[in-house]
């Protein structure tokens, strides 16, 4: 029986050889290579304590955000948890994508334990949408840890991970996303049979790929993904990848050997080959030790961080320039726009949802407020700023005299034009976006966000300040961002903070007594005039758009909407 400090949350009984604790008591050395080495070997493997302790030092070790919650922020959340009993009846945040919490031999209490865990999480961790790997985590780490307390202190500081080039877990459906394309492209290149099975035999490839991480992290037995965890622990995600390739590579030999080395070359739906796999990695055990799995994954030659790097990096910009950057369907999105009071004379319920889909996230809660209408409040530039003034950010929606529908998302208040006196000069940030209804839908962002090529190195004060007078661009609710590598855009922030190849690829929003301008450089992408009745569309450098509608147009209708914080009230 494992010593008391640790193992509180295990049922020894389902633990096996893994509940007889031998082998080495303390690790000796802090070489890194050293350190990678016992690892791969299992050098604590199998000694439950000692394997808590090398944990607990490997996640203090992880560089984190300056603010981190730790076990007294849970006590302080909780309070007196072991007075109070815990339940699975709890849901999980909607961004675990459904995935339940394994049971990796642990009580039934214990996955009540680790549902707590996961809620209390969501709450100190906002900024997550999409995280399906939490609750293995989470159930894993509870095996190792002294109370709940100590396990979020240990998940909080995995999330929370800041060191440059490094991620331990995906948090955003983008960065999940184009891991599942990432690995489509690994195994393509890695495991050239068993893709080519993959591809035969499934209606739909990167559905079966979709659930790659869950192969590691949900489906392995606990004696599998334990030894994972180890070498993950230390090495990062690309652990991950490996140990996945690895499983692809035993599943194609076991499909080979079931069917008499033909294989079925018939395909089926891919829900069918999901299952399959899920059933043969879940069975694993039968047929393959932990120590062969992590031979086999660490067997691949050339697979480096280097490369899964730039795939990721590849991937999330093909999956941005479509505009596929969250999932659609999310609950905040559910809860902000209610069909049953929202009323426009230009879209429906159902498409402002969908363009509530595309706006920020920290918006998603807001209500739809009208501001401004052309059929109530007349066609008046002056009345179109008295009315939005004073508003951050608004929506505009044009309805053309022949049907067309489009508008434009726009970050900043529309009073900073007063900077520039009567002269038109550009303002707003990197979250603007125009776009298009009918006839068709789509989105164009600011170019920099799918191109970041066009932006180099973050400029020094003396450079910013240059720029925003020759530029005449300001910005008035530039947000306080965390310093981030060179290369990860974020689009909080205003044009001023990137090297630009051109000033036209940040000129967002402008307007002056005479007309308002969405969009700038050879061209704009919304040009309206004083009488809000005639209106001109065409390309232009910071979207990189095409004409929203007619180059030409009369207007028929004009709205804005504000953004109501139903939290505050």
């Amino acid at each position: 029986m494992a010593e008391e400090d640790y193992g509180s949350f295990v049922d020894w009984n389902q633990m096996g050889d893994l509940a007889k604790s031998s082998g080495p008591t303390k690790v000796d050395t802090k070489d890194l290579k050293e350190f990678k080495q016992m690892a791969r070997q299992g050098y604590w493997a199998k000694n439950h304590k000692l394997r808590a302790q090398v944990y607990q030092q490997l996640i203090k070790a992880i560089p984190c955000r300056t603010v981190t919650p730790d076990a007294a922020v849970y006590h302080d959340i909780m309070g007196n948890a072991a007075a109070k009993k815990t339940s699975t009846n709890v849901p999980l945040p909607e961004f675990v994508d459904g995935n339940p919490i394994p049971r990796y031999c642990l009580k039934p209490e214990a996955v009540a334990s680790a549902h707590q865990i996961i809620n209390c999480l969501a709450g100190q961790f906002p900024d997550i949408s999409h995280c399906p790997a939490l609750p293995a985590v989470t159930s894993l780490l509870l095996h190792f840890s002294v109370d709940e307390a100590q396990c979020f202190e240990h998940v909080s500081r995995i999330l929370a991970c800041n060191e440059p080039g490094k991620r331990l877990i995906d948090q955003t459906f983008l960065a999940y996303e184009s891991s599942c394309m990432t690995f489509g492209d690994l195994a393509n290149k890695y495991c050239t049979a068993a893709h080519k099975l993959i591809v035969a035999t499934a209606q739909d490839v990167m559905d079966v790929y979709s659930d790659w991480q869950r192969w590691v992290l949900g489906d392995l037995p606990f004696s599998h993904v334990v030894r994972v965890l180890d070498v993950y622990l230390v090495e990062g995600y690309k652990v991950l990848y490996r140990v996945a390739v690895a499983l692809l590579k035993f599943y194609r030999k076991h499909k080979m050997g079931a069917e008499g080395g033909q294989g079925n070359q018939q395909q089926e739906d891919s829900n069918k080959i999901k299952a399959d796999i899920q059933a043969f990695v879940k069975g694993i055990a039968s047929t393959v030790t932990p120590d062969k799995l992590l031979e086999k994954a660490f067997s691949i030659r050339l697979f480096s961080r280097k490369e899964i790097t730039l795939l990721q990096l590849t991937n999330e910009k093909s999956l941005q320039q479509k505009g596929i950057t969250v999932k659609q369907k999310r609950r905040n999105v559910q809860l902000a726009l209610n069909p049953d009071t929202f009323s426009s004379e230009i879209v429906s319920a159902k498409e402002m949802h969908d363009i509530w889909s595309w706006i920020p996230e920290r918006f998603a809660l807001c209500q739809p407020q009208l501001l401004f209408t052309t059929s109530t409040h007349g066609c008046s530039l002056n009345r179109f700023y008295s009315h939005c003034e004073g508003h951050e950010p608004t929506l505009l929606l044009i309805r053309t005299t022949d049907g067309d529908v489009c508008g434009a998302f726009l970050s900043t208040d529309w009073e900073e034009r007063k900077r520039g006196g009567n002269k038109l000069s550009f303002f707003g940030t990197g979250e603007c976006f125009v776009f298009r209804l009918k006839p068709e839908m789509e989105r164009y962002e600011w170019i920099v966000i799918r191109h970041p090529e066009l932006a180099s190195s973050i400029k020094t004060q003396a450079q910013e300040e240059t720029a925003a007078s020759e530029d005449q661009i300001t910005d008035s609710n530039s947000l306080q961002q965390p310093e981030k590598p060179p290369g990860e855009l974020s689009p909080f922030l205003s044009a001023r903070h990137f090297n630009l190849n051109s000033k036209n690829t940040s000129m967002f929003m402008s307007g002056n007594v005479d007309s308002i301008i969405v969009g700038g450089g050879d061209g704009n992408a919304l040009y309206i005039d004083s009488e809000l009745n005639h209106g001109r569309t065409g390309s232009c450098t910071t979207f990189d758009n095409p004409p929203l509608c007619a180059e030409s147009f009369q207007i028929s209708l004009l709205e804005v909407w504000g953004f109501q914080d139903t939290m505050a009230s």
